[in-house]
């Protein structure tokens, strides 16, 4: 599975677009919360609308809490897309622009120094390959120390190209759905996209690279192909 997401962060636009949404075969073996059946961007009015079902009840498993920041555990659910890091208001050509629903107990990371661990809530990441993460694995690309990159008015002043905007985002029964402003993002019709559950695991030692994917649980298109398409 990490093999197919490194793939994926070195070609995003080699697979070709097909219709949406996508949807994948139900897998026993993947645990019923995370097992991804349909996954979809589509524009509604003036939002663009991220929604992904699965096969049980969607946010029911969550991590638990450890206690403390490093080593805590984050569980998602993610749209990683074609969009460039620009979109949202990062430095162009970072990495895979992804959106995010997560959950972590042991911190918060919402902007403006908010509360955010005990709620299922949205980010725009940057993911790019990082073999410390582990053979063929990603992570949210990590900020220097001293640097100063560009990035979105709520970012949550944590160092990485992460963004905590505060779009609608709703978990119903077996449907996670986030509404992202169609301003805030631009134009996105053949914006190519995929679904993705995962859980990531901040290092224990608190240095780079801070949050890394650790686990694939669920992969809509089965190869992270990017075959949906905004239409």
């Amino acid at each position: 599975m990490r093999s197919a997401l490194l793939a994926a962060a070195l070609a995003l636009s080699a697979a070709p677009a097909l219709s949406q949404p996508i949807a994948s075969p139900k897998a026993e073996t993947i645990q019923a919360a995370f097992d991804i059946v349909r996954t979809q961007v589509r524009s509604d009015g003036a939002d663009v609308v991220f929604e992904v079902q699965v096969r049980g009840k969607a946010g029911e498993i969550r991590p638990k809490a450890t206690g403390q920041f490093a080593g805590s555990a984050v569980y998602s659910y993610v749209w990683p897309t074609s969009l460039d890091s620009a979109a949202v208001g990062f430095e162009a050509g970072q990495g895979i622009l992804a959106l995010a629903v997560t959950f972590h107990p042991d911190f918060d990371d919402a902007a403006g120094g908010g509360v955010n661990r005990h709620v299922w809530h949205p980010h725009w990441v940057v993911l790019t390959p990082d073999e410390a993460c582990g053979p063929k694995a990603l992570k949210v690309r990590d900020i220097p120390p001293g640097a100063k990159p560009k990035v979105p008015p709520t970012w949550p002043g944590v160092p990485l190209l992460i963004d905590s905007p505060t779009y609608p985002t709703a978990l119903r029964t077996d449907t996670v759905t986030v509404r992202v402003p169609a301003e805030t993002i631009g134009a996105v019709q053949g914006v190519k996209f995929d679904g993705v559950t995962s859980a990531l695991k901040v290092n224990a030692n608190l240095h780079a690279p801070l949050l890394c994917i650790s686990d694939v649980f669920d992969v809509a298109s089965g190869d992270l192909s990017l075959p949906g398409v905004v239409r």
